[in-house]
C-alpha cells in the first residue's frame, strides 16, 4: 500500500509539473480552432487545425500554426511560424519569420531571412542565404543563387533576371 501511494505522489508531482509548464508530447488538434500557450516536444497531430505556442519534433495534419518552431512540418494546406523556424516546412502554403533549413511549396514566404532552400512555384523573402528555386523568386538582398523564370534580388547590380540570378 505504501509503495501505491508513493508512486500516486510522484506520479502526481510529474504530472503537475508538467502541466505547471504546459509540455505536451503529444497533441491533437481535432477541433482546436484557439490558440493554446503550451508547448509540444513530440508529435502534433493537426486535423483539421493545430496551433500551440511552440513546437519541437513532428507537426502533421492539414494546418498547423505556431509561435515558434523546431520541427518537421507536414500540413496539407498551411505551415506558418510567426517567429522562429528551423527544420522543413512542407506544404502549400508556407510561412514564417526567420527560417533555418528549408520550404517546400507552391508559396514560400519568410518576413527576415533565408538560411537554407526555398522550393516552390513562388517565394518571397527580405534576405536570403542560400537558394530559391521556384518560377518567381524575390528577395531585398542575397548572399546565393536564384533559378526560375523570373528572379528579383532588389540590391543587385542586375535586380531582375531570367533563369538564374545571384549575388555574394
Amino acid at each position: 500500500m505504501k509503495k501505491l501511494l508513493s508512486s500516486l505522489v510522484l506520479f502526481g508531482a510529474l504530472v503537475g509539473s508538467a502541466y505547471a509548464q504546459e509540455i505536451w508530447p503529444i497533441d491533437f488538434g481535432l477541433v482546436d480552432l484557439i490558440h493554446r500557450p503550451a508547448d509540444v516536444v513530440g508529435l502534433r497531430l493537426g486535423i483539421p487545425y493545430g496551433q500551440n505556442n511552440s513546437i519541437t519534433g513532428i507537426d502533421i495534419g492539414l494546418y498547423g500554426q505556431s509561435e515558434y518552431a523546431w520541427a518537421l512540418q507536414f500540413n496539407l494546406t498551411s505551415c506558418q511560424v510567426r517567429d522562429e523556424m528551423g527544420g522543413l516546412q512542407v506544404s502549400l502554403l508556407n510561412g514564417a519569420g526567420h527560417l533555418t533549413g528549408m520550404q517546400i511549396g507552391l508559396w514560400n514566404v519568410v518576413t527576415t531571412s533565408v538560411e537554407g532552400f526555398q522550393i516552390g512555384l513562388l517565394n518571397l523573402a527580405d534576405d536570403v542565404t542560400g537558394m530559391q528555386i521556384g518560377v518567381v523568386n524575390r528577395t531585398e538582398t542575397m548572399h546565393g543563387y536564384q533559378i526560375g523564370l523570373v528572379n528579383v534580388i532588389r540590391q543587385s547590380p542586375l535586380p531582375c533576371t531570367a533563369v538564374i540570378n545571384f549575388a555574394f
